[in-house]
């Protein structure tokens, strides 16, 4: 495992199972992320992409197969072990913004950075995301793309060594997605952040280091970008 490692993934299969049907969400997956990387992962609705995500972020577990973060195998953790995980090292980013409507944009933030080992400041992390002015805002008082960006301040808050974004514009017109996919690259190469974004949308992949893309719980295609678009020269 070259020490730049944060995951490493091997022979992964996730199987649900609906009544008497089984599922194959994941089907054999092998992969490695490394630190500071911005990685897409790229397919259509049902191709497993949320399933990995989900597996990697410690919410949920394979059916088969491995799963190391650094030297921890997430396997085997018991469940205490996974919380912590997920408290202290990730960083979620969802569709939907799940912010609390009666806190501040600062004190949801803040709901975080309470609980982390070592975190930004609110401030810092909504100036981050270009909120400075907004700290007092409610929720109600923020347009959809600023509510996303406080979601991103509160997911990059905490300092987690990993940020996982679960199609973080797909409730998002493009211009207001596309001031969102900043945010999320500022916080990658400001902080380092190992950062994974899911997503359908072919075009966004342009602004990530690697594109992984999957079908049918397989991996399909694995390539870099020789050259990254910046997230303002992205449309769609």
């Amino acid at each position: 495992m070259a020490e730049d490692t944060v995951f490493r993934a091997s022979a992964l299969t996730k199987i649900y199972r609906m009544g008497e049907v089984a599922v194959h969400a994941l089907r054999g997956i092998d992969l490695e992320l490394r630190a500071g990387e911005l990685v897409v992962l790229l397919g259509p609705s049902g191709s497993g992409k949320s399933t990995l995500l989900n597996i990697l972020g410690g919410l949920d577990t394979p059916t088969s197969g491995e799963v190391y973060y650094l030297d921890h195998n997430l396997t085997t953790a018991t469940d205490s072990d996974l919380t912590r995980f997920r408290r202290d090292h990730v960083g979620f980013v969802f569709q939907f913004y799940n912010l609390i409507p009666s806190l501040t944009a600062r004190e949801n933030v803040a709901a975080v950075t309470e609980i982390a080992q070592a975190p930004m400041r609110p401030e810092d992390a909504l100036a981050l995301v270009g909120l400075g002015e907004r700290l007092d805002h409610f929720p109600a008082q923020l347009s959809g793309g600023e509510q996303q960006r406080v979601a991103i301040a509160r997911a990059i808050a905490k300092n987690p060594s990993v940020l996982l974004c679960d199609e973080p514009t797909g409730a998002l017109d493009s211009a207001t997605g596309i001031v969102v996919l900043e945010a999320l690259e500022k916080a990658n190469r400001e902080l380092g952040t190992l950062t994974v974004l899911i997503t359908h949308n072919a075009d966004i992949a342009g602004m990530a280091d690697r594109v992984i893309r999957l079908s049918d719980g397989h991996i399909v295609e694995e390539r870099g970008n020789a050259v990254k678009k910046a997230a303002r020269e992205l449309s769609w």
